[in-house]
């Protein structure tokens, strides 16, 4: 209940906003104000690396701990991700310069690491980790500073600036592997207008860091905790050596700068696209591929069938009749029940209670409500809203499985509830179990995986039944002819017409609406990227309901015409075909864009894609056959059958 307190709460806090500001980037975030020397307390996150995959938390490492170690409370979407956030032993006081201090308890004495510590640091240094810090709630960045292939005179002039999230942990020189221990702060901060009398306030907004490998003898430390930091040119890097003790200093320095930049947009840095325009470009082309597609193949249908159903309807040429071919020949047979409806009502059921919830997530991400602000807001939202589409899921898998006249409604009910969430929790226990082995803060704890359990038995599937009664009690769907009582023999078909052909053709034109989209969306998934173009996504989303829907249409028409009555299994398989597209794009962007070469990793990924394609398929499959299931019943109502 908390969790949907906090949910009315940020819309309130919306709509208030909505009434007073423009630019206000999220809701419910309220903005903290410091004083000059009040404490910036800035946290750890993780390890992460798009290597492994596998995040592990700070202290996982021997970094320098502060006397007592706090973890903050997290929501279900951190824990999910692997976020442990902790408190770490920096000293950062608002607008307070700092030279350079050294960060253990004992001044100027080193930090002995032993030879699994050096092993370990050495062996994450190799599998390119990276260190996530945050400080009022900002993510540390690195800036990286490159020249675009721009003139050779505007070389001179102007750098291209783009950040990369958190900082290295360290680099590799041949075999040598270096560790940064010294990490240069760079804060910047808004100062807020006040009163002639008060004191000034400011916020953070902006948090960057240069990390630094200095070796123990260049940093002259003293009894005070301070160090003196050699000059650039004349510093050697802080090598760990794997197979022996190390000494070093864990030290740092503290700069702040003001900035013109308003609290409301100083996540702007972090989720400012260099390829907006590539978007732009792509959701353009997509729009008038489909809008393309779509007047063709309403025109050849429209026109095809009006010929069709004007010359069914002909009463006078009897011999035409006599031999007539086609979609009415089979309608007699077209609304008969298919084999194992129950499973295939329980896969639409799971269809329509995926589509619910990411029409949702995406529609509520777009209005600003889940930034990246608040953590895991995404993850959490998508868990509790699948857990409550239960209801529609239900309700529609119900009436459907009454028309194909089912009788089993309870069994229904369990099979809708557990079908599809069932080979999810197995899929993601097992991936699990191998996170745990590797000691990742990844894996997910077993009370989250109670608490799991206990809102999939405990509201999501008494939700399915409630809906599955409503449904199942419901008038069953009106079928405009009645099927005969002997099935009519099917004609030979011909090749174009397999199932596997059909998936192929049928998967492209979806597929291409989105599949730059897709590259995005796996970039913010596997390589640590932010997402945060849900206006895009939106849109992308409404282009894939479409042209699933079209192809759904065109396929069952083909097939009818071809005298193969037998298109309810067909069509959900078939209008799913871009799901098939989407795993061979996830075996390319493997192996062309990620560097993973470890089994666990590999596994993790193969995993995971198996889940978003097996989701993409239920969602593409149930938008494709509730349009073919209405166009259907459209035609066969239009046509005077004796």
């Amino acid at each position: 209940f908390s969790f949907l307190q906090e949910r009315l709460r940020y819309m309130l806090v919306w709509l208030l906003l909505l009434h007073g500001t423009d630019s206000f980037y999220v809701p419910g975030v309220a903005p903290i104000n410091f004083h000059r020397n009040d404490p910036v307390e800035i946290k750890a996150v993780k390890l992460t690396s798009s290597r492994t995959q596998l995040p592990y938390e700070y202290y996982s490492l021997p970094f320098c701990q502060p006397t007592k170690i706090t973890y903050k409370a997290e929501n279900l979407g951190e824990v999910l991700r692997g976020d442990r956030i902790v408190n770490t032993p920096f000293q950062v006081s608002m607008n307070v310069e700092k030279k350079c201090e050294v960060l253990c308890n004992v001044p100027n004495k080193p930090v002995t690491l032993t030879v699994e510590q050096s092993k370990l640091i050495a062996e994450r240094i190799r599998e390119d980790y990276y260190v996530h810090l945050i400080a009022d709630n900002l993510p540390v960045a690195t800036r990286l500073e490159f020249y675009s292939n721009r003139e050779e005179e505007e070389k001179k002039k102007e750098k291209d600036v783009q950040f990369e999230h958190g900082y290295r942990l360290g680099f590799m020189d041949g075999n040598k592997f270096y560790l940064h221990n010294h990490l240069s702060f760079i804060l910047y901060y808004h100062r807020e207008d006040v009163e002639e009398n008060q004191e000034p306030t400011y916020r953070v907004v902006r948090f960057e860091v240069i990390p630094q490998s200095i070796k123990l003898e260049d940093l002259k430390a003293d009894e005070k905790s301070m160090c003196t930091l050699p000059e650039a040119t004349g510093s050697a890097p802080q090598e760990i050596d794997p197979s022996k003790e190390n000494q070093l200093l864990f030290t740092y320095s503290v700069h702040w700068e003001e900035s013109d930049i308003k609290w409301a947009s100083r996540w702007d840095t972090y989720l400012t696209m260099s390829d907006v325009q590539i978007h732009w470009f792509s959701i353009i082309n997509s729009v008038v591929v489909v809008f393309f597609l779509s007047g063709i193949l309403s025109m050849i249908i429209i026109r095809t069938l009006r010929k069709d159903i004007a010359n069914y309807n002909k009463e006078d040429d009897i011999e035409d009749t006599m031999e007539e071919s086609g979609w009415k020949l089979v309608h007699g047979d077209v609304f008969r029940p298919p084999q194992y409806p129950m499973i295939l009502s329980s896969l639409l059921g799971s269809g329509i209670q995926l589509f619910c919830m990411i029409l949702i997530v995406i529609f509520v991400a777009m209005l600003g409500m889940l930034s990246p602000s608040s953590r895991g807001a995404l993850m959490t939202t998508a868990c509790f809203l699948f857990m409550f589409m239960g209801v529609f899921g239900g309700f529609f898998a119900g009436r459907l499985y009454r028309t194909l006249k089912g009788h089993r409604w309870k069994k229904g009910a369990f099979c809708t509830a557990t079908l599809y969430p069932g080979v999810v929790f197995g899929i993601c226990f097992v991936l699990n179990c191998f996170i745990w082995g590797k000691h990742s803060s990844g894996a997910v704890p077993f009370p989250t995986m109670v608490a799991l359990l206990c809102m999939w038995f405990g509201i999501s599937l008494p939700l399915v039944y409630l809906g599955y009664y409503f449904g199942f009690r419901k008038q069953p769907y009106d079928n405009p002819v009645r099927t005969n009582q002997i099935p009519r023999q099917i004609p030979e078909q011909r090749w174009y017409m397999n199932k596997f052909v059909g998936i192929l053709m049928a998967g492209i034109l979806p597929f291409g609406a989105m599949f730059i989209e897709l590259f995005f969306i796996f970039s913010a998934i596997w390589e640590n990227q932010f997402y945060y173009l849900f206006g895009f996504l939106f849109l992308v989303f409404i282009i894939l309901v479409v042209s699933c829907s079209q192809i759904s249409i065109v396929m069952v028409y083909f097939q009818l015409c071809a005298e193969d009555y037998r298109w309810w299994w067909r069509t959900f398989l078939v209008s799913g075909g871009s799901a098939f597209y989407v795993l061979i794009y996830a075996i390319f962007y493997f192996v062309n864009k990620l560097d993973i070469v470890e089994f666990i990793p590999s596994l993790l990924y193969f995993g995971y894609t198996a889940l978003m394609v097996l989701s993409f398929w239920l969602l593409t499959g149930t938008i494709g056959f509730y349009a073919a299931y209405m166009f259907v019943r459209k035609i066969y109502a239009a046509v005077k059958i004796d």
